[in-house]
């Protein structure tokens, strides 16, 4: 084991009668980047402000960089980089004089050169930050965070909205972080986002974490095959497979035993002559054991 930027033990946050997170243990060593995930209402929200020091827990222990975050102490903000879903930068400064200016509220600022370069807006130096475009406004947003130099970068919903070309660029900053050796809690409702960020995963579920591991791990220890394919309108699959329906309209069968089901589902096909569109096999993804894990679980969190 690495040496703990977080350290959770029984963490626990009530609102009167609902309760939020329910003795959740967690631990991110330095240098990570460790992706908090769950469907809404699951807690992950409430446990990452505990951890940031706006909000009280109800009961446990929690230290983030050997502080107590409950405390609010000078110290430990000094150490700790938030960028959160919206934030409201003046529109008319340019790109280099608003880092400048949260450079200034740091005793031990990151170089604003060092800054720029890891989240790619070199170019945009000298740009104000009306006119950049919604990608670079939001790595602006990381600049920002990253302005006091420091240890720990809370980085929540970075690339909501975002098409996929500036997924994929927010996803290249996210991993320069690493090269400043930053440990980055991640918290992200894309799932492709995760698995090829982070390199530990915790998913939670109504107050608590039901799985932890790095993505590869997750996912290999479920050991199911997916068969994905599209049948004529009619056409019934044999018998003693577990065949369904998804919303895209696919036809899906999961199963531990791909090579003796294919057989059966394509022997069928043949003896019926029917075409088997799209036929895929492949193992699960994070996504879809996200989903075996949280079933429909999806309502508002506690306020």
């Amino acid at each position: 084991m690495g040496e703990a930027v977080i350290e959770v033990r029984g963490l626990r946050k009530r609102y009167g009668a609902i309760e939020a997170v329910r003795g959740i243990d967690l631990r991110i060593e330095r240098g990570e980047v460790f992706a908090l995930l769950g469907p809404n209402g699951a807690g992950k929200t409430t446990t990452v402000e505990i951890l940031e020091g706006h909000r009280t827990r109800s009961g446990g222990e929690v230290s983030v960089l050997g502080f107590d975050p409950g405390r609010n102490e000078v110290a430990l903000k000094e150490r700790t980089g938030i960028v959160l879903q919206q934030t409201g930068l003046e529109p008319y400064l340019t790109v280099a004089e608003t880092v400048d200016m949260f450079r200034g509220f740091y005793p031990r600022p990151l170089p604003l050169e060092d800054i720029l370069e890891v989240v790619g807006l070199d170019e945009q130096r000298d740009q104000r930050v009306r006119r950049l475009s919604g990608g670079q406004q939001r790595r602006l947003d990381v600049a920002v965070g990253l302005a006091g130099n420091p240890e720990l970068l809370f980085l929540d919903e970075p690339t909501t909205g975002f098409d996929p070309s500036a997924r994929r660029g927010a996803w290249s900053m996210i991993r320069n972080l690493r090269t400043l050796g930053k440990t980055v809690l991640l918290t992200t409702h894309y799932l492709d986002e995760a698995q090829a960020l982070a390199d530990r995963v915790a998913i939670m579920v109504r107050g608590e974490i039901v799985a932890e591991d790095t993505p590869a791990g997750l996912v290999a220890a479920d050991a199911d095959a997916v068969i994905r394919f599209r049948a004529p309108e009619g056409a019934s699959p044999p018998e003693g497979l577990d065949v369904r329906e998804t919303e895209e309209g696919l036809l899906e069968l999961r199963t531990a035993d791909p090579t003796r089901d294919l057989h059966a589902l394509t022997g069928w096909a043949l003896e019926a002559g029917v075409a088997l569109e799209g036929l895929v096999v492949s193992r699960l993804s994070l996504e879809d054991v996200f989903l075996r894990l949280t079933g429909d679980q999806d309502s508002e969190e506690a306020p």
